[in-house]
Protein backbone atom coordinates (compact mmCIF):
# COMPACT_ATOMS: atom_id res chain seq x y z
CA UNK A 1 0.00 0.00 0.00
CA UNK A 2 1.55 3.18 -1.09
CA UNK A 3 -0.13 6.39 0.79
CA UNK A 4 -0.40 9.66 -0.62
CA UNK A 5 1.19 11.85 1.83
CA UNK A 6 0.98 11.79 5.35
CA UNK A 7 -2.34 13.46 5.62
CA UNK A 8 -3.74 10.38 3.67
CA UNK A 9 -1.73 8.51 5.53
CA UNK A 10 -3.21 9.98 8.95
CA UNK A 11 -6.59 9.30 7.94
CA UNK A 12 -6.29 5.57 6.83
CA UNK A 13 -4.75 5.15 10.46
CA UNK A 14 -7.35 6.56 12.48
CA UNK A 15 -9.40 4.19 10.67
CA UNK A 16 -7.79 1.28 12.37
CA UNK A 17 -7.76 3.54 15.75
CA UNK A 18 -11.62 4.22 16.04
CA UNK A 19 -11.60 1.94 19.04
CA UNK A 20 -9.93 4.57 20.86
CA UNK A 21 -12.69 7.11 19.98
CA UNK A 22 -14.08 7.15 23.06
CA UNK A 23 -11.38 6.63 25.70
CA UNK A 24 -9.06 9.05 27.81
CA UNK A 25 -6.21 9.20 24.83
CA UNK A 26 -4.07 12.16 24.04
CA UNK A 27 -2.61 12.02 20.61
CA UNK A 28 1.09 12.64 20.54
CA UNK A 29 3.01 13.28 17.14
CA UNK A 30 6.59 12.64 16.91
CA UNK A 31 8.12 16.10 15.42
CA UNK A 32 8.05 16.46 12.58
CA UNK A 33 6.90 13.66 10.20
CA UNK A 34 4.90 12.38 13.06
CA UNK A 35 2.79 15.77 13.45
CA UNK A 36 0.54 15.98 10.47
CA UNK A 37 -0.43 12.22 10.61
CA UNK A 38 -1.21 12.62 14.46
CA UNK A 39 -3.39 15.84 13.08
CA UNK A 40 -5.41 13.96 11.31
CA UNK A 41 -5.89 10.96 14.28
CA UNK A 42 -6.71 13.45 16.92
CA UNK A 43 -9.10 15.56 14.37
CA UNK A 44 -10.94 11.74 13.94
CA UNK A 45 -10.92 10.79 17.47
CA UNK A 46 -11.89 13.77 19.11
CA UNK A 47 -8.86 13.91 20.99
CA UNK A 48 -6.29 16.45 22.43
CA UNK A 49 -3.06 16.51 20.36
CA UNK A 50 0.46 17.42 21.23
CA UNK A 51 3.76 17.14 20.26
CA UNK A 52 6.70 14.55 22.60
CA UNK A 53 9.78 15.63 21.82
CA UNK A 54 12.49 13.28 22.89
CA UNK A 55 16.13 13.11 22.60
CA UNK A 56 18.28 9.99 22.92
CA UNK A 57 21.60 10.34 24.78
CA UNK A 58 24.27 8.63 23.13
CA UNK A 59 27.19 7.20 25.22
CA UNK A 60 30.62 10.09 24.14
CA UNK A 61 32.19 7.53 22.51
CA UNK A 62 29.61 5.72 20.67
CA UNK A 63 26.49 8.45 20.28
CA UNK A 64 24.23 5.98 18.18
CA UNK A 65 24.75 3.89 21.21
CA UNK A 66 21.46 5.40 23.66
CA UNK A 67 22.66 5.09 27.09
CA UNK A 68 19.07 6.87 27.69
CA UNK A 69 16.19 9.19 26.33
CA UNK A 70 15.03 12.36 27.86
CA UNK A 71 11.50 14.11 27.02
CA UNK A 72 10.33 18.47 28.56
CA UNK A 73 9.81 18.83 32.22
CA UNK A 74 12.68 16.96 33.64
CA UNK A 75 11.49 13.12 32.09
CA UNK A 76 15.09 11.01 32.21
CA UNK A 77 14.68 7.60 31.60
CA UNK A 78 18.52 5.24 31.36
CA UNK A 79 19.06 2.60 30.40
CA UNK A 80 21.55 0.94 33.78
CA UNK A 81 22.65 -1.62 31.54
CA UNK A 82 24.52 0.39 29.11
CA UNK A 83 25.85 2.85 31.64
CA UNK A 84 27.21 -0.29 33.93
CA UNK A 85 28.96 -1.93 30.38
CA UNK A 86 30.10 1.67 29.04
CA UNK A 87 31.31 2.97 32.69
CA UNK A 88 29.48 5.87 31.96
CA UNK A 89 30.49 8.98 34.85
CA UNK A 90 27.79 11.03 36.23
CA UNK A 91 29.31 13.95 35.02
CA UNK A 92 29.39 12.44 31.46
CA UNK A 93 25.87 11.92 31.74
CA UNK A 94 24.97 15.29 32.85
CA UNK A 95 27.09 16.88 30.03
CA UNK A 96 25.18 14.75 27.89
CA UNK A 97 21.51 15.40 29.13
CA UNK A 98 22.12 19.47 28.99
CA UNK A 99 23.11 19.54 25.46
CA UNK A 100 20.06 17.47 24.81
CA UNK A 101 17.76 19.31 27.31
CA UNK A 102 18.92 22.74 25.02
CA UNK A 103 17.81 21.11 22.18
CA UNK A 104 14.28 20.13 23.52
CA UNK A 105 13.82 23.79 25.22
CA UNK A 106 14.75 25.22 21.64
CA UNK A 107 11.75 22.99 19.68
CA UNK A 108 9.21 23.13 22.12
CA UNK A 109 9.51 26.99 22.50
CA UNK A 110 8.72 26.86 18.57
CA UNK A 111 6.37 24.32 18.20
CA UNK A 112 3.62 25.20 21.41
CA UNK A 113 4.20 28.99 21.22
CA UNK A 114 4.01 29.23 25.47
CA UNK A 115 0.85 26.37 25.92
CA UNK A 116 1.74 24.17 28.76
CA UNK A 117 1.97 19.98 27.50
CA UNK A 118 -1.26 18.36 27.98
CA UNK A 119 -1.56 16.27 30.69
CA UNK A 120 -0.77 12.94 30.82
CA UNK A 121 -1.44 11.48 34.19
CA UNK A 122 -3.31 8.48 34.30
CA UNK A 123 -4.26 8.88 30.47
CA UNK A 124 -3.68 6.93 27.67
CA UNK A 125 -0.65 8.30 25.39
CA UNK A 126 -1.27 6.85 21.78
CA UNK A 127 2.22 8.06 19.85
CA UNK A 128 1.77 8.24 16.40
CA UNK A 129 4.81 8.79 13.70
CA UNK A 130 4.84 8.92 10.02
CA UNK A 131 7.04 5.55 10.16
CA UNK A 132 9.14 3.77 12.01
CA UNK A 133 12.69 2.26 10.85
CA UNK A 134 14.76 0.96 13.63
CA UNK A 135 12.49 1.85 16.31
CA UNK A 136 15.10 3.78 18.63
CA UNK A 137 12.91 7.19 18.66
CA UNK A 138 9.85 5.31 19.15
CA UNK A 139 11.13 2.88 22.33
CA UNK A 140 12.54 6.54 23.89
CA UNK A 141 8.96 8.18 23.24
CA UNK A 142 6.97 5.65 24.38
CA UNK A 143 9.47 5.66 27.75
CA UNK A 144 9.10 8.83 28.13
CA UNK A 145 5.38 8.82 27.70
CA UNK A 146 5.41 6.23 30.42
CA UNK A 147 7.52 8.61 32.88
CA UNK A 148 4.94 10.99 32.54
CA UNK A 149 2.50 9.51 33.93
CA UNK A 150 0.64 7.78 30.93
CA UNK A 151 -1.62 4.96 32.24
CA UNK A 152 -1.26 3.06 29.04
CA UNK A 153 1.50 3.70 26.03
CA UNK A 154 -0.16 3.07 22.27
CA UNK A 155 2.46 3.32 19.77
CA UNK A 156 0.94 3.95 15.84
CA UNK A 157 2.59 4.57 12.57
CA UNK A 158 1.45 3.98 9.04
CA UNK A 159 4.34 1.43 7.62
CA UNK A 160 7.42 -0.39 9.94
CA UNK A 161 9.63 -3.51 9.50
CA UNK A 162 7.87 -6.91 9.66
CA UNK A 163 9.29 -7.51 13.26
CA UNK A 164 8.16 -4.00 14.71
CA UNK A 165 5.86 -5.50 17.57
CA UNK A 166 8.56 -7.77 18.60
CA UNK A 167 10.85 -4.77 18.79
CA UNK A 168 9.01 -2.18 21.13
CA UNK A 169 6.70 -5.40 23.14
CA UNK A 170 9.28 -4.16 26.51
CA UNK A 171 8.40 -0.32 25.54
CA UNK A 172 4.54 0.06 24.00
CA UNK A 173 1.27 -1.78 25.86
CA UNK A 174 0.24 -2.15 22.12
CA UNK A 175 1.77 -1.36 18.21
CA UNK A 176 -0.54 -0.45 15.54
CA UNK A 177 0.99 -0.48 12.50
CA UNK A 178 -0.94 -0.38 8.60
CA UNK A 179 1.70 -2.04 6.94
CA UNK A 180 4.84 -4.36 7.43
CA UNK A 181 6.27 -5.41 4.18
CA UNK A 182 8.78 -7.86 4.28
CA UNK A 183 10.83 -5.48 2.15
CA UNK A 184 11.45 -2.61 3.51
CA UNK A 185 14.42 -0.23 3.42
CA UNK A 186 12.79 3.38 4.80
CA UNK A 187 9.66 4.87 5.19
CA UNK A 188 9.86 7.39 2.37
CA UNK A 189 9.24 4.48 -0.07
CA UNK A 190 6.04 3.84 1.12
CA UNK A 191 4.63 7.52 0.21
CA UNK A 192 4.25 9.49 -3.14
CA UNK A 193 4.83 12.69 -1.58
CA UNK A 194 7.25 12.62 1.27
CA UNK A 195 7.97 16.30 1.31
CA UNK A 196 9.90 17.38 4.56
CA UNK A 197 8.04 18.79 7.36
CA UNK A 198 8.45 22.75 8.55
CA UNK A 199 9.07 23.39 12.13
CA UNK A 200 6.32 26.11 10.93
CA UNK A 201 4.16 23.62 9.81
CA UNK A 202 3.72 21.77 13.17
CA UNK A 203 3.83 25.08 15.09
CA UNK A 204 0.75 25.56 12.76
CA UNK A 205 -0.97 22.20 13.10
CA UNK A 206 -0.71 22.03 17.30
CA UNK A 207 -2.18 25.91 17.27
CA UNK A 208 -5.15 24.51 14.97
CA UNK A 209 -6.15 21.69 17.53
CA UNK A 210 -5.51 23.24 20.54
CA UNK A 211 -8.02 26.21 19.41
CA UNK A 212 -10.41 23.46 18.73
CA UNK A 213 -10.03 21.88 21.85
CA UNK A 214 -11.16 25.48 23.23
CA UNK A 215 -14.69 27.38 23.99
CA UNK A 216 -15.60 29.66 21.80
CA UNK A 217 -15.04 33.00 23.63
CA UNK A 218 -19.38 33.88 24.08
CA UNK A 219 -19.13 29.91 25.81
CA UNK A 220 -21.51 31.02 29.08
CA UNK A 221 -20.17 28.33 30.81
CA UNK A 222 -20.26 28.35 34.73
CA UNK A 223 -17.13 27.76 36.89
CA UNK A 224 -14.61 24.80 35.61
CA UNK A 225 -15.72 21.15 37.10
CA UNK A 226 -15.27 20.42 40.66
CA UNK A 227 -13.27 16.94 40.73
CA UNK A 228 -15.25 15.13 43.47
CA UNK A 229 -13.93 11.17 44.93
CA UNK A 230 -17.02 8.70 45.53
CA UNK A 231 -17.43 5.69 47.82
CA UNK A 232 -19.10 3.67 45.68
CA UNK A 233 -19.24 -0.81 46.10
CA UNK A 234 -15.92 -0.47 48.28
CA UNK A 235 -14.09 1.34 45.75
CA UNK A 236 -13.19 5.16 44.92
CA UNK A 237 -14.36 6.22 42.25
CA UNK A 238 -13.44 9.85 40.48
CA UNK A 239 -16.10 12.47 39.14
CA UNK A 240 -16.15 15.99 37.19
CA UNK A 241 -19.41 17.65 39.14
CA UNK A 242 -20.14 21.19 37.39
CA UNK A 243 -23.22 22.94 38.27
CA UNK A 244 -24.44 25.65 36.90
CA UNK A 245 -25.84 29.02 39.01
CA UNK A 246 -29.76 27.96 39.62
CA UNK A 247 -29.54 24.02 38.28
CA UNK A 248 -32.79 22.18 39.37
CA UNK A 249 -31.70 19.24 37.79
CA UNK A 250 -28.35 16.93 37.25
CA UNK A 251 -27.82 14.42 34.77
CA UNK A 252 -25.42 11.68 35.69
CA UNK A 253 -23.48 10.24 33.05
CA UNK A 254 -22.57 6.10 32.75
CA UNK A 255 -19.90 6.12 29.99
CA UNK A 256 -19.12 2.84 27.98
CA UNK A 257 -16.40 0.05 28.10
CA UNK A 258 -12.68 1.61 27.70
CA UNK A 259 -13.75 5.51 28.62
CA UNK A 260 -14.10 7.26 31.82
CA UNK A 261 -14.80 11.16 32.55
CA UNK A 262 -12.34 12.73 30.27
CA UNK A 263 -14.45 10.81 27.26
CA UNK A 264 -14.24 13.86 24.93
CA UNK A 265 -17.90 12.81 23.47
CA UNK A 266 -19.44 12.92 26.77
CA UNK A 267 -17.96 16.31 27.82
CA UNK A 268 -19.28 18.15 24.31
CA UNK A 269 -23.23 16.31 25.44
CA UNK A 270 -22.28 17.86 28.87
CA UNK A 271 -21.46 20.99 27.84
CA UNK A 272 -24.45 21.27 25.88
CA UNK A 273 -26.53 20.56 28.88
CA UNK A 274 -24.77 22.73 31.09
CA UNK A 275 -25.78 25.44 28.60
CA UNK A 276 -29.44 24.61 29.07
CA UNK A 277 -28.82 25.14 32.84
CA UNK A 278 -28.52 21.15 34.15
CA UNK A 279 -26.12 20.27 36.02
CA UNK A 280 -23.74 17.01 35.00
CA UNK A 281 -21.94 14.47 36.43
CA UNK A 282 -18.91 12.58 34.97
CA UNK A 283 -17.49 9.57 36.77
CA UNK A 284 -15.29 6.64 36.67
CA UNK A 285 -17.23 3.86 36.68
CA UNK A 286 -14.18 1.53 37.55
CA UNK A 287 -10.99 2.32 38.91
CA UNK A 288 -8.06 2.10 37.01
CA UNK A 289 -7.21 -1.63 38.53
CA UNK A 290 -10.26 -3.11 37.78
CA UNK A 291 -10.52 -1.54 34.35
CA UNK A 292 -7.47 -4.21 33.87
CA UNK A 293 -9.84 -7.35 33.95
CA UNK A 294 -12.12 -6.62 30.96
CA UNK A 295 -14.78 -9.02 32.52
CA UNK A 296 -15.60 -6.00 34.54
CA UNK A 297 -16.07 -3.22 31.59
CA UNK A 298 -19.19 -5.80 31.14
CA UNK A 299 -20.50 -6.33 34.49
CA UNK A 300 -23.84 -4.67 33.90
CA UNK A 301 -24.85 -5.57 37.62
CA UNK A 302 -21.44 -4.19 39.17
CA UNK A 303 -21.94 -0.81 36.89
CA UNK A 304 -25.76 -0.55 37.67
CA UNK A 305 -24.75 -0.64 41.19
CA UNK A 306 -21.83 1.94 41.08
CA UNK A 307 -24.41 4.14 39.41
CA UNK A 308 -26.98 3.73 41.91
CA UNK A 309 -24.46 4.62 45.05
CA UNK A 310 -23.12 7.52 43.24
CA UNK A 311 -26.83 8.61 42.77
CA UNK A 312 -27.42 8.14 46.41
CA UNK A 313 -23.56 9.93 47.30
CA UNK A 314 -25.31 13.06 45.12
CA UNK A 315 -28.93 12.91 47.19
CA UNK A 316 -26.40 13.35 50.29
CA UNK A 317 -24.57 16.08 49.15
CA UNK A 318 -26.35 19.97 50.47
CA UNK A 319 -25.21 21.78 46.81
CA UNK A 320 -27.04 18.33 44.90
CA UNK A 321 -29.13 17.18 46.92
CA UNK A 322 -32.59 18.61 45.99
CA UNK A 323 -31.85 18.31 42.23
CA UNK A 324 -33.78 16.16 40.03
CA UNK A 325 -31.59 13.30 39.03
CA UNK A 326 -31.37 11.84 34.91
CA UNK A 327 -28.88 9.32 33.74
CA UNK A 328 -27.32 9.42 30.19
CA UNK A 329 -25.95 6.46 29.39
CA UNK A 330 -23.20 5.63 26.23
CA UNK A 331 -22.58 1.86 24.95
CA UNK A 332 -22.32 -0.63 27.77
CA UNK A 333 -22.93 2.30 30.23
CA UNK A 334 -26.51 3.00 28.70
CA UNK A 335 -26.95 -0.74 30.02
CA UNK A 336 -25.95 0.13 33.23
CA UNK A 337 -28.49 3.25 33.55
CA UNK A 338 -31.14 1.58 32.46
CA UNK A 339 -30.52 -1.58 34.76
CA UNK A 340 -29.92 1.14 37.48
CA UNK A 341 -33.60 2.93 36.66
CA UNK A 342 -35.15 -0.11 37.18
CA UNK A 343 -33.64 -0.97 40.70
CA UNK A 344 -36.94 -0.54 43.31
CA UNK A 345 -36.74 2.31 44.57
CA UNK A 346 -34.96 4.58 41.96
CA UNK A 347 -34.48 7.90 42.20
CA UNK A 348 -34.07 8.35 38.59
CA UNK A 349 -36.41 10.81 36.55
CA UNK A 350 -35.34 10.44 33.23
CA UNK A 351 -32.97 7.85 31.23
CA UNK A 352 -31.51 9.10 28.01
CA UNK A 353 -29.28 6.29 25.74
CA UNK A 354 -27.00 7.31 23.38
CA UNK A 355 -25.92 4.19 21.00
CA UNK A 356 -26.36 2.05 24.00
CA UNK A 357 -26.97 -1.75 24.82
CA UNK A 358 -30.26 -2.09 26.13
CA UNK A 359 -29.74 -6.09 25.52
CA UNK A 360 -27.40 -6.05 28.22
CA UNK A 361 -29.76 -4.36 30.97
CA UNK A 362 -31.97 -8.10 30.74
CA UNK A 363 -33.30 -9.05 32.68
CA UNK A 364 -35.62 -6.15 33.82
CA UNK A 365 -36.15 -3.56 31.26
CA UNK A 366 -39.68 -3.66 31.52
CA UNK A 367 -39.48 -2.58 34.97
CA UNK A 368 -37.60 0.72 33.89
CA UNK A 369 -40.30 3.56 34.83
CA UNK A 370 -38.44 7.15 33.91
CA UNK A 371 -38.84 7.90 30.96
CA UNK A 372 -36.50 7.10 28.14
CA UNK A 373 -34.82 7.77 25.21
CA UNK A 374 -32.64 5.74 22.98
CA UNK A 375 -30.95 7.72 20.38
CA UNK A 376 -29.08 5.14 17.52
CA UNK A 377 -27.01 6.45 14.39
CA UNK A 378 -28.78 5.47 11.21
CA UNK A 379 -25.56 3.45 9.92
CA UNK A 380 -25.53 1.68 13.44
CA UNK A 381 -27.13 -1.27 12.23
CA UNK A 382 -27.04 -4.20 14.60
CA UNK A 383 -27.32 -1.42 17.59
CA UNK A 384 -30.18 0.26 16.02
CA UNK A 385 -31.98 -3.43 16.28
CA UNK A 386 -31.30 -3.99 19.44
CA UNK A 387 -32.73 -0.56 19.96
CA UNK A 388 -35.97 -0.81 18.04
CA UNK A 389 -36.51 -4.38 20.15
CA UNK A 390 -35.26 -2.67 23.34
CA UNK A 391 -38.04 0.23 22.67
CA UNK A 392 -40.53 -2.56 22.50
CA UNK A 393 -39.94 -3.57 25.74
CA UNK A 394 -39.83 -0.71 27.23
CA UNK A 395 -43.30 -0.03 29.76
CA UNK A 396 -42.29 3.08 30.27
CA UNK A 397 -43.10 6.59 28.15
CA UNK A 398 -40.06 6.15 25.76
CA UNK A 399 -38.58 7.36 22.44
CA UNK A 400 -36.38 6.45 19.87
CA UNK A 401 -34.21 8.75 17.75
CA UNK A 402 -32.33 7.60 14.52
CA UNK A 403 -29.52 10.29 14.07
CA UNK A 404 -29.46 10.48 9.89
CA UNK A 405 -26.00 9.40 8.77
CA UNK A 406 -24.49 8.26 11.71
CA UNK A 407 -22.65 5.66 12.85
CA UNK A 408 -21.93 3.84 16.18
CA UNK A 409 -19.38 6.69 17.78
CA UNK A 410 -21.60 9.74 16.36
CA UNK A 411 -18.13 10.51 14.47
CA UNK A 412 -20.06 12.31 11.15
CA UNK A 413 -19.65 15.83 11.50
CA UNK A 414 -22.81 17.44 13.29
CA UNK A 415 -24.24 14.25 14.32
CA UNK A 416 -22.84 14.48 17.81
CA UNK A 417 -24.38 17.69 18.46
CA UNK A 418 -27.66 16.34 16.90
CA UNK A 419 -27.73 13.90 20.11
CA UNK A 420 -26.53 16.25 22.23
CA UNK A 421 -29.70 18.73 21.56
CA UNK A 422 -31.77 15.44 21.74
CA UNK A 423 -31.15 14.43 24.76
CA UNK A 424 -31.05 18.04 25.90
CA UNK A 425 -34.97 18.54 24.95
CA UNK A 426 -35.78 15.18 26.64
CA UNK A 427 -34.01 16.35 30.04
CA UNK A 428 -35.53 19.39 29.99
CA UNK A 429 -39.04 18.53 29.51
CA UNK A 430 -39.33 15.42 31.67
CA UNK A 431 -36.83 16.59 34.61
CA UNK A 432 -38.64 19.96 34.66
CA UNK A 433 -41.64 18.12 34.77
CA UNK A 434 -40.74 15.87 37.41
CA UNK A 435 -39.86 19.21 39.70
CA UNK A 436 -43.25 20.65 38.96
CA UNK A 437 -45.30 17.04 40.20
CA UNK A 438 -42.85 17.68 43.45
Amino acid sequence: MAFADRVDAGRRLADALEPFADQDVVVLGLPRGGVPVAFEVAMALHAPLDVLVVRKLGVPFQPELAMGAIGESGVKVLNDRVLAEAQISEDEIAAVEQREREVIDRRIGRFRAGRPPVPLAGRTALIVDDGIATGSTARAACQVGRAKGARRVVLAVPVGPPDLAGRLADSADEVVCLETPSLFFAIGEFYRDFAQTSDEQVADLLSRAASRDQPPPDDPHPAPPQEVRVSAGGAQVSGHLTVPPGARSLVIFAHGSGSSRHSPRNRQVARVLNDAGLATLLFDLLTPEEERDRGHVFDVELLAQRLRDVTDWVLAQPATATLAIGYFGASTGAAAALRAAALPGSPVHAVVSRGGRPDLAEPGLDQVRAPTLLIVGEHDEPVLGLNRQAHARLRCEAGLAVVPGATHLFEEPGTLQIAAELARDWFVTHLMASRTAV
